[in-house]
């Protein structure tokens, strides 16, 4: 018996936010290997400046930010049209979840303040340049990446505070 058309489609968009999800939940794993053993007490002996965010906060911004990603992901995935356009789209999204999860193991993993600034400015640049690709195939999922993109400005600034106060 064949599938209905709504099935399969069900199905697929499914299969996608699987994909999506996946993607993305990996990506904060790396992260946090990375991140957590290097918390305490290196990150903690860090000299940081005073519009460091308290260390509670960084959790549910990143879960917030890691949901839209996923989402946004999705909408690309699961949409018809152009191939080229979204093969493009999701393999710049997937060069971001890669500067992503690297820039924790350059900070953090390897206690460098420079390495992680010498990865978020092209971070930065690719998720601008995700957002652009994105807002073409599908507006609501370029939105999704805005906080993103605001988080990671954010973030480069204070990285580069920590780098200039820790030498």
């Amino acid at each position: 018996m064949a599938r209905s058309p709504k099935r399969s489609k069900q199905t697929r968009d499914a299969g996608f936010a699987v994909l999506a999800v996946a993607a993305v939940a990996i990506t904060s794993i790396l992260g946090q290997i990375a991140t957590n053993p290097n918390l305490v007490p290196w990150y903690a002996g860090l000299a940081k400046p005073a519009f460091n965010p308290p260390n509670w906060l960084f959790a549910p911004v990143w879960t917030a930010l890691y949901v839209l990603m996923a989402f946004a992901l999705w909408r690309i995935l699961r949409l018809s049209g152009p191939y080229a356009a979204r093969r493009r789209a999701v393999l710049l999204f997937f060069i971001l979840l890669i500067f992503n999860a690297a820039w924790s193991w350059m900070f953090f993993w390897a206690q460098s303040p420079l390495l992680g600034l010498l990865n978020i400015v092209p971070q930065f640049v690719v998720i601008l340049v995700t957002i652009a690709l994105f807002a073409r195939l599908d507006s609501l999922a370029a939105i999704c990446l805005f906080p993103l993109v605001a988080w990671v400005a954010f973030a480069g600034v204070l990285n580069l505070a920590i780098w200039r106060l820790n030498g």
